[in-house]
């Protein structure tokens, strides 16, 4: 009698990747012009966005700041924190 053996073969996972928002809270060490500086520089944003989102961080104590995919959005959070920005990832809603 021949033996057999079974395999079992993992499932992909073909879910789409939940979005993950970088998040910048309020720090009373980095001056406006500073973080709006930051903004402009790692993202590219135009002057007016990014003052817009530091005025968010500033008010609020906190701004999403970008969204996407995990992987990206831990290389921005990982260039804030080099810049000396409170960073943090969350799961988008």
């Amino acid at each position: 009698m021949a033996s057999t053996e079974t395999f079992t073969r993992p499932r992909e996972d073909t879910t789409l990747d939940v979005p993950w928002n970088v998040v910048v809270h309020d720090d009373p060490v980095n001056l406006m012009g500073y973080v709006t500086w930051v903004f402009m520089s790692i993202f590219g944003y135009n002057e007016q966005k990014a003052a817009l989102l530091m005025m968010q961080v500033h008010k609020l104590g906190r701004s999403i700041v970008w969204s996407g995919h995990r992987e990206k959005a831990e290389f921005y959070a990982q260039q804030l924190q080099a810049h000396q920005l409170t960073t943090s990832l969350e799961k988008a809603a």
